[in-house]
């Protein structure tokens, strides 16, 4: 029995160790639920399994039972399946079972393949012309999934073009996807960046692998124009001199400048590769036409000057200079001097050969041009051209006008009064040019406000051009220098005054204010008080005052002092209405107050002085009648009065 025991205990240990064996085993796979493959890639799969007691299995498929294409290795408890490199066959849901004993378990993984390995190309039809149409097309090489593509072509921050690829794939492989743009390049595209932009949208992958992009700078190509030949000093030389002649001309990329003589077949000689060709040392025979070229890969432009060399026979002088400024309705005189020509022929013009507008004399070598009251049909440049024998040189003036004939105007539209705004506006009158022109307005040495006109021309006029503004003035201001000042910048011009300002003093007025209108000791006073009447204004400096009485009758002007009158002894005539007018040049102000004097009668506690006196005067008169009275009445009794009786008896 025991050893039946024993064996069905046995027994059932080994059964509980395969049912704790099959239930406490664990399978895991890692990346848990899904990966993200980058083509051409590596990447594994690994599972594995914990609390297993026996030796474990694993298994690999595809949920499709698709070949695996990978590699599987399983050391212990332990399986993992590589795909090196990855491909589109890797893109599927691959299960792992585990085996434990007579259990198993099992666990899939989602396998996502794509690729993006490379940033955008951008291509160009050809080199960017202004004017000229050009194709741009944006490369993604080696796409996969093309159907999550995106792509955007920009120019600078303008989007020229997007496009997605949603068209259904036949076939998983990876392509090359494109966004082709035609676009007229302009002056202002040159520099800017071409940018084009590429997103894989698949939420899986980072961020920072979703999308790639390229940036190209655009040089916009310009064909050679606007070629331009300045000479120094002279296209009229003279033998043994020299000249400097410089080229430029506009393009992209910068043209190159090719200075060539023209021959008298017509063909070119080649003489420079400069901006700047100088020739010394002229000789009779240098004289021609040079032409200067602009080329660059696009196109060329060429400009010709001639050149005339002159035998060294004779000079001449211009006075009073190269250059002369003068005031409008002035005379001017142009002189132009010979030396080394015993009998030259002189010639003036203007140099767009309008009329001369002047008086020509010649005396000798010297000849004059006189304008007289120059306006604006002399400002010009005046050439004059001696010949001597077969040789002519040309001499230039130049005549620029002005007007600034006085100074500024300063006016107000109102005496300057404290608080009250005022329009203060500075004129400065037939003034030229006004596009050079500058009013400031100064309050001391603050500026409160400047103003310039530099406005273009459409006629030559004399103008008066003013600065106006708003100002509030306080009493502070007085005694304060209001300074107009006026500036013609025309610094090539040798002029005096170039400025010129007015100035004003500050005299601000100030209306009656702040007026105090009292009588001391009040308003409601008794008969026989005394009464003081006082009526004082703010104002610095003070005002002229009247103190009145109002009557139906007419007003009484009251003789003040310093704004006071004094009532002694009120009445009740004095009783009524009293106005304080207090005035000056700017304006007035006025003030009453009522005055009430009452009677003495209404009051049974006053005692007066003559009431007194009269009390006293009573006291004594009375008995005395009595007396007189009775004395009297005893006189007639006896048929006679004696006052010395009388006094006796009352002694």
């Amino acid at each position: 029995m025991p050893r039946k025991m024993v064996m069905i205990f046995g027994a059932s240990h080994i059964l509980w160790m395969v049912f704790a064996t099959s239930q406490a085993f664990k399978l895991e796979i890692f990346p848990e639920s899904e990966i993200v493959a980058q083509i051409g890639n590596s990447v594994s799969l690994t599972c594995s399994m914990t609390g297993c007691e026996s030796p474990p299995s694993f298994s690999w498929r595809t949920q499709i039972d698709s070949p695996l294409n990978g590699k599987v290795k399983t050391e212990g408890t332990r399986s993992t399946l590589t795909m090196d490199p990855v491909s589109t066959e890797n893109e599927h849901s691959y299960l792992c079972t585990g085996i434990c004993g007579s259990a198993k378990a099992e666990k899939g993984i989602k396998v996502h393949v794509y690729s993006f390995p490379k940033d955008p190309e951008i291509h160009l039809s050809g080199h960017p012309v202004v004017g000229k149409p050009v194709t741009v097309t944006c490369l993604v090489p080696d796409v996969y999934p093309f159907d999550r593509l995106e792509m955007d072509l920009l120019k600078g921050n303008h989007l020229l073009k997007n496009k997605d690829f949603l068209e259904p794939m036949e076939r998983k492989s990876v392509e090359t996807k494109s966004l082709e743009v035609i676009f007229t390049p302009t002056n202002e595209d040159d520099g800017k960046a071409l940018v084009c932009r590429a997103k894989l949208h698949i939420d899986e992958i980072d961020v920072g692998l979703q999308e790639r992009e390229i940036t190209t700078q655009l040089q916009v190509r310009i064909s050679p124009k606007n070629t331009v030949i300045s000479v120094s000093p002279s296209t009229m030389l003279q033998e043994g001199g020299s000249v400097t002649m410089t080229c430029t001309s506009e393009g992209l990329p910068v043209p190159q400048i090719v200075w060539s003589k023209k021959l008298d077949n017509g063909k070119l000689q080649l003489l420079s590769r400069n901006a700047t060709l100088t020739l010394i040392a002229m000789r009779m025979e240098d004289s021609g036409i040079y032409v200067c070229e602009g080329v660059n890969l696009v196109g060329k432009d060429r400009k010709e000057v001639e050149l005339i060399v002159q035998e060294k026979l004779f000079t001449v002088e211009v006075s009073p200079g190269p250059q002369v400024a003068a005031q409008i309705g002035d005379s001017v005189m142009l002189t132009c001097g010979v030396t080394g020509c015993e009998s030259p022929s002189f010639s003036w013009r203007t140099q767009i050969d309008s009329p001369l507008g002047g008086k020509v004399r010649n005396e000798g070598t010297v000849s004059t041009l006189t304008l007289n009251s120059v306006n604006f049909e002399n400002e010009h440049s005046y050439l004059c051209t001696v010949t001597c024998g077969r040789k002519k040189m040309e001499k230039r003036i130049k005549v620029d006008l002005y007007s600034f004939p006085r100074d500024p105007e300063i006016e107000m539209s109102s005496p300057l009064v404290d608080g009250n705004p005022v329009n203060i506006s500075c004129k400065v009158p037939d003034v030229y040019p006004v596009d050079r022109l500058e009013i400031e307005l100064l309050k001391e040495e603050s500026t409160i406000k400047n103003k310039t006109f530099l406005v273009n021309m459409h006629k030559k006029s004399q103008e008066t051009k003013s600065l106006e503004m708003t100002f509030i003035p306080t009493t502070e201001d007085t005694g304060e220098v209001l300074v107009c000042r006026a500036k013609l910048h025309i610094d090539e011009m040798e002029f005096e005054p170039k400025q010129r300002q007015s100035t004003q003093i500050l005299n601000v007025k100030v209306a009656p204010k702040d007026m105090q209108f009292t009588a001391s000791p009040s308003e409601s006073v008794k008969e026989g008080d005394t009464v003081i009447i006082s009526c004082t204004c703010g104002n610095v400096p003070k005002t002229w005052i009247i103190l009145k009485k109002k009557a139906e009758t007419g007003d009484t002007v009251l003789k003040s002092t310093d704004g006071s009158y004094t009532i002694h002894k009120a009445q009740l005539e004095d009783a009524g209405v009293y106005e304080c007018e207090s005035k000056n040049e700017i304006g007035l102000q006025l003030r009453s107050i009522t005055l009430d004097v009452k009677g003495r009668e209404n009051n049974k506690d006053y005692f007066s002085p003559e009431l007194l006196v009269l009390y006293c005067a009573s006291s004594l008169i009375i008995p005395a009648i009595g007396m007189t009275i009775y004395f009297a009445r005893r006189a007639n009794m006896k048929g006679s009065y004696s006052l010395v009786e009388a006094q006796k008896s009352k002694v």
